[in-house]
């Protein structure tokens, strides 16, 4: 699984969790041990988002799981390119579209197999395919890009 770790708006893509320890002192304080470093942080909600302070400097933070879908994601998939995900591990199982083809809200792009169960990922808007990552056969994981509308 692949994690999308903002800070300070530019975008850091970790292709695993990090190996860390990570305890809450008290309400928004946490001890942070990173690569055998040790931090504390404070988190406190901004008008501008969450933000962390650490060594007396302060970050906006935003941590996206692929698992986790917000109003915010879906606001966003209702204009410009739209990136179909993976929301978990599986195998493709059969394409239902094609490179090129126009597709409208709510139409099956793509079935992944996950846990013995067949999942139709269905686009969320009207589009264009511009882009095919998968094949039937291929093995994903969480937040693995599939397919791309413009």
């Amino acid at each position: 699984m692949k994690w999308h770790v903002f800070v300070d708006g530019q975008v850091i893509d970790l292709p695993d969790p990090p190996a860390h320890s990570i305890e809450q002192v008290e309400p928004g304080v946490y001890s942070i041990l990173y690569q055998g470093r040790s931090f504390e942080a404070s988190m406190t909600h901004t008008p501008e988002g969450l933000a962390a302070g650490v060594n007396g400097r302060t970050f906006l933070v935003d941590v996206v799981d692929p698992r986790n879908y917000s109003a915010r994601e879906n606001a966003a998939a209702s204009t410009g390119r739209q990136e179909l995900k993976s929301p978990m591990p599986g195998k493709i199982v059969r394409l239902l579209v094609a490179l090129g083809e126009d597709v409208h809200a709510g139409q099956g792009l793509v079935v992944v197999e996950a846990m013995k169960m067949q999942n139709e990922m269905k686009a969320s808007r009207d589009g264009k395919v511009t882009r095919i990552s998968v094949s039937a056969g291929d093995t994903v994981s969480a937040g693995d890009i599939l397919v791309i509308l413009e």
